[in-house]
């Protein structure tokens, strides 16, 4: 039975353990399966790596997939493939727990931070057309924290600009627009598998595209064959060395198999927070766009009142880890961070993106949580938000 406080509530039993904010859906099955690869010749990229693209092509709905050593090396090979480079620019949002972002800068183009929309957390299309230029050579648009961008203005004005789309489905994976998988939107797409996603393979991501010449691209800066290394047209480029290892593959793989299962297990571990912070006063409550047919969140995130402010929110995150519950900002824009001030970028230039980025919190989210978890979590951040300024207006 829990113990009672002084007024006879009764209180919320705390953790023994620290609760972390990912923890991977590993299985015997995932062991077994990188087991297998370790007793073989073959540790380094192989033919699990292209089992591994081939059902991974299969279950987005692309006709290739390319897999690299993470999200941001793919979309760094992406962008070079698709002849991006010094000169260039390219739209993207700052806005983002991973910053697959920082791809643009790596292969010498220009980024050019457009702010988001306030409900959704995706870039602003009506933005995004003002921001165009004559150097834009392509839009970058993220499926925000598992919630797709707004994909038909995005494409309705790439086309009338002909300009390229290219689509960062890092923190996205199985979320769907008008019914259609996120990965189907852009001429090239980009998934990532490090934590704290649902198929996590240790470090690791994906180009997904439907041409071929992309394809062959990405695959040859990746990484060289040994029988290609006399070859005149592929030794004429320096390759990045990013590929994917085959024991990544054979968790990625073995982890594939079963994502329905694991995506349905965090649907659950959704419903509880929803369930124990509805009641939760002075919070922005998850929002999805009427277009959006389902949405997987790449992490939980909590939008505090306007009455927060940004040290008040790390206020919240310090109290949580002092209760052994991590936490984090979501996100450290990346317009405000010392490597873009050199673009010209300062705080005070992308308000909306600003003002939620100062006021959201992402807590635990993983399968391996409980009930029980999550209703200390919710309480705790209750707690904690009364001592700076709970009550606070909502919007």
């Amino acid at each position: 039975m829990d113990e009672l406080d002084e007024e006879g509530e009764e209180l919320i039993a705390a953790p023994d353990t620290f609760i972390p904010l990912s923890d991977p859906d590993v299985t015997l099955d995932d062991l077994a399966a990188v087991e297998s690869v370790m007793r073989t010749s073959r540790l380094s990229s192989g033919p699990v790596v292209e089992a591994f693209e081939t059902a991974f092509a299969a279950y987005v709905g692309r006709k290739y997939a390319v897999a690299t050593s993470s999200g941001t090396s793919g979309l760094l090979l992406a962008l070079i493939a698709h002849g991006i480079g010094p000169g260039d620019e390219v739209i993207a949002s700052p806005h983002s727990f991973r910053e697959t972002q920082h791809a643009i800068a790596l292969c010498g183009a220009h980024p050019v931070f457009v702010d988001i929309d306030y409900w959704s957390g995706t870039i602003a299309a009506t933005k995004v057309e003002a921001a165009i230029t004559e150097r834009t050579r392509a839009i970058l648009a993220s499926n925000t924290n598992g919630h797709p961008a707004p994909w038909d203005e995005l494409k309705a004005i790439a086309k009338s600009k002909r300009i390229l789309l290219l689509e960062d489905s890092t923190e996205a994976l199985g979320s769907k627009y008008k019914n259609a998988l996120v990965g189907t939107f852009g001429a090239s797409a980009v998934f990532d598998f490090s934590q704290p996603g649902p198929l996590v393979c240790g470090e690791g991501g994906v180009v997904v595209t439907d041409d071929i010449d992309v394809a062959v691209a990405v695959k040859r800066l990746r990484a060289h064959r040994h029988d290609e290394r006399a070859s005149v047209v592929v030794s004429s480029s320096a390759p990045y060395q990013a590929g994917m290892s085959d024991i990544n593959a054979a968790l990625a793989l073995s982890q594939l198999n079963r994502l329905d299962e694991i995506l349905e297990k965090r649907k659950l571990i959704e419903h509880y927070y929803f369930k124990h912070i509805k009641s939760f006063e002075g919070i922005k409550d998850p929002f999805i766009a009427p277009d959006v047919t389902e949405v997987h969140w790449f992490l939980y995130a909590v939008h505090l009142g306007t009455r927060f402010s940004r040290s008040s929110r790390d206020s919240i995150v310090d109290d949580l880890r002092v209760e052994k519950i991590e936490a984090a900002a979501y996100s450290v824009p990346l317009h405000t961070q010392r490597r873009y001030v050199d673009f010209g970028y300062r705080r005070g230039a992308l308000l909306v993106t600003e003002k939620v980025s100062d006021r959201a919190v992402v807590l635990p989210f993983h399968t391996h949580l409980t009930e029980g978890q999550i209703e200390f979590i919710v309480a705790t951040m209750k707690d904690a938000s009364v001592n700076i300024g709970a009550g606070a207006a909502i919007y």
